[in-house]
């Protein structure tokens, strides 16, 4: 087998195992477990001060494949969660492939931790962050942490599980991951999951973090927005377009709590309308040959016949469409019972996944720490 997949019951001749730790972060055979006499002496990173970096894994002159990420933190309140910042680069490159937040890297959104388990992250107490990605290299990797927080770090713990030697086909590609935040979207403005990116690759998965604007809309459903993938040239329409935002997850009619294998709405605070969900396309895959654009649309739906007081009364509703069409709300209380609305100021978040044939990308960089915290 290539590409780094092989038969459970297969040893492959020159493929070796490595465990980046805290104590061994460069791997090194024989080099595991020597502090305080091999008696558990240097299991962590102790007082991550704000500005620190280390270096969470690295190796050098040699293909190979990083298999799992395991880490947990000593505080996980929102400004440490979106504050440290996680760096992955690959075969020597100057510009990470991955610069995120650490929490919502591994699905813990709007700086809230959260019990789920799915095929790529998990997370089974709520405590912990776990990556099954794989993510190739060809010459060498680095991952690193960064703590751009105001407040100190007690303790982080690690284990990154790579392979060295892997043989890599010519199409086996570097792994990729980009956030992003708009904390007042515009009406009519898409909100970017993934801003266009130039290569050949994979759309792997999307997670997702929504406040949506209670002020304005009180507890009116937001989530009829559809995804749309711009792939290979598309301009004013995409080649793919789902149906809205709850049924891009799997399931429909809203969303409730649930964590699935390839799909899950995994956190809900449904009195504050704050939501995280995802979708991992793993046996659905997106490829691209040239280029890729992942929106999704800010559309919400509303009901004139319900004596709830959803909207208040200043507040001006457009229908969903061309034109921004304001509606008259005594008018259509006798209409058809549900519309589409374009909505305004929710705050999105995301993280994106993806494969490409380059170890780098030309995403803007990571938004900074305050933006990043903001309102959290």
């Amino acid at each position: 087998m290539t590409n780094g997949h092989y038969p459970l019951f297969a040893a492959p001749n020159g493929v070796a195992t490595r465990w980046a730790t805290a104590e061994n972060p460069l791997g090194q055979k024989g080099k595991g477990g020597a502090a305080n006499a091999g008696r558990k002496g240097a299991a962590c990173i102790e007082n991550l001060a704000p500005g620190d970096s280390y270096t969470l894994a690295e190796a050098k002159g040699s293909s190979g494949v990083v298999r799992r990420i395991w880490i947990t933190i000593s505080d996980r309140i929102p400004k440490i969660l979106r504050g440290l910042r996680l760096d992955f680069y690959w075969d020597g490159a100057s510009r990470p492939a991955v610069s995120v937040p650490l929490g919502d890297f591994f699905g813990h959104v709007l700086g809230r931790m959260v019990k789920f388990q799915s095929a790529l992250l998990s997370s089974p107490e709520a405590r912990s962050f776990n990556c099954y990605i794989p993510m190739p290299f060809r010459k060498g990797m680095k991952i690193t942490v960064t703590n751009e927080s105001d407040q100190k770090l007690g303790a982080l713990y690690h284990e990154i599980s790579y392979t060295l030697g892997d043989p890599l086909d010519d199409d086996a590609m570097y792994f990729h991951a980009c956030w992003r935040r708009e904390a007042r979207t515009t009406m009519q403005k898409d909100f970017h999951i993934l801003p266009k990116v130039e290569g050949r690759g994979r759309f792997l998965a999307s997670m997702l973090g929504v406040i949506a604007n209670t002020e304005l809309y009180f507890q009116s459903w937001w989530g009829e927005g559809e995804v749309k993938v711009y792939l290979d040239g598309d301009k004013e329409l995409p080649t793919l377009c789902g149906t809205g935002t709850e049924d891009y997850i799997g399931t429909g009619w809203g969303q409730g709590v649930y964590d699935h294998l390839y799909q899950g709405c995994h956190f809900a605070i449904p009195e504050k309308l704050w939501y995280g969900f995802y979708r991992q396309h793993v046996p659905d895959p997106i490829y691209f040959a040239k280029d890729i654009r992942v929106v999704i649309q800010q559309i919400g739906c509303w009901d004139p016949r319900s004596k709830a007081n959803l909207y208040h009364a200043e507040t001006p509703i457009y229908r969903a469409g061309p034109g921004l069409k304001k509606v008259n709300l005594s008018k259509a209380a006798k209409a058809k019972p549900h519309g589409l609305y374009e909505r305004k100021d929710d705050d999105w978040s995301s993280c994106a996944y993806f494969y490409l044939d380059r170890p780098e990308n030309d995403l803007p960089a990571l938004a900074p720490p305050a933006r990043r915290i903001e309102k959290l």
